[in-house]
């Protein structure tokens, strides 16, 4: 054996050393025992140069291997992680932290009871629409042609002309002609829409772009303003839990004639004044009227026979009012300590 096959052997013997005891194992191909080595390429015989060469070649391909198998015997190692899980930053190694159970987002909870107290006195739920066209945002509702709220000042609209829906009513038209056939068979037409909604609004602690309201509409024969008003009354005092007096002032919506500011007692101090109803003891909660004539034409109801009421409000006002609620935007901060209260 010539004298540089003893150092290529003792090489790999030192090689395999250093690469056990190496944090980094990378570093192994730059180590000085395969240096050494290359060093030798210019001191052998011509003719065993090509031999050489080889011999080394072999040996870093071997010691490549061996990087191969360490990682690969590293992914095998490794467990599965949720890289959603909370991990505990301060740890000198990360850990996870105690699993914790989740909870229903106040909105989608307060959704769910307003849902619930609805559905008990016979309305049926309906989903909106994130994205809708004109005529049922605006013309099926009565909307004059040059009305403000067509103008992309209040309104989104995108490039295709396609609106996103600034009040649940966008589903109005569709709820009367898809259940018309109810009213024929003696039977009302009774609905609400909690859903999203998005105005062209700047940003304050009573006010966001997209949030959260209820519509309800109700036809049938016979329908006044006294059936309005009992039925906001009934889910006011089932929603709040304690009976609430309220009060209506008359108001301008283009769907409704006549149309209704709606108040409610503030059941924050009974009407003594607080700093939730600006000392006043009344809540402004809701629009609200009997349903235009125009609109139940559009929809095919003849409204002559029939007549009926809508109302609409915010969601998130609702939850304010009821927990008492200052900061709207505190909805979607995503602030532990706010949710961890709901």
């Amino acid at each position: 054996m010539s004298d540089w096959n003893s150092q290529v052997e003792a090489a790999k013997k030192e090689l395999a050393a250093e690469f056990k005891n190496l944090d980094d194992k990378t570093r192994i191909l730059k180590s000085d025992h395969l240096k050494k080595l290359y060093a030798l390429l210019p001191k052998v015989p011509a003719e065993q140069k090509r031999e050489l060469g080889l011999a080394i070649n072999d040996l870093k391909k071997e010691v490549e291997s061996w990087l191969k198998d360490d990682n690969e015997k590293k992914v095998e190692d490794l467990r599965p992680i949720d890289l959603t899980a909370p991990f505990d930053i301060n740890a000198k190694e990360p850990s996870l932290l105690p699993a914790q159970n989740g909870s229903i987002h106040p909105i989608s909870q307060e959704i769910e009871k307003v849902s619930e107290i609805f559905n008990s006195i016979g309305f049926e739920i309906f989903e909106s629409r994130n994205l809708d066209d004109a005529w049922h945002m605006f013309t099926s509702l009565n909307f004059p042609e040059d009305h403000p709220a067509r103008d992309d000042y209040d309104t989104f609209v995108t490039e295709e002309e396609l609106v996103a829906p600034a009040h649940t009513s966008t589903m109005q038209s569709r709820i009367l002609s898809l259940r018309k056939s109810d009213l024929e068979e003696g039977r009302p037409i009774a609905g609400v829409v909690p859903d999203r909604v998005y105005r062209n609004e700047d940003v304050d602690a009573r006010h966001e772009h997209t949030f959260h309201q209820l519509e309800g509409v109700y036809v049938d024969k016979d329908v006044n303003v006294g059936n309005l008003i009992a039925t906001l009354k009934t889910f006011l005092s089932a929603y709040y839990g304690k009976e609430v007096e309220t009060r209506i002032n008359p108001f301008y919506f283009p769907f409704t004639e006549p149309s209704f500011e709606f108040a409610l007692s503030c059941p924050f101090c009974d009407k003594k004044g607080c700093h939730i109803c600006s000392q006043s003891g009344w809540i402004e909660l809701l629009g609200c009227g009997m349903i235009h004539p125009n609109v139940l034409e559009m929809a095919g109801i003849d409204s002559k026979k029939y007549s009926g009421f809508a109302f609409g409000c915010g969601i998130e006002r609702l939850i304010m009012m009821k927990y008492g609620v200052e900061d709207v935007r505190l909805f979607h901060s995503a602030k532990l300590k706010f949710l961890k209260q709901f």
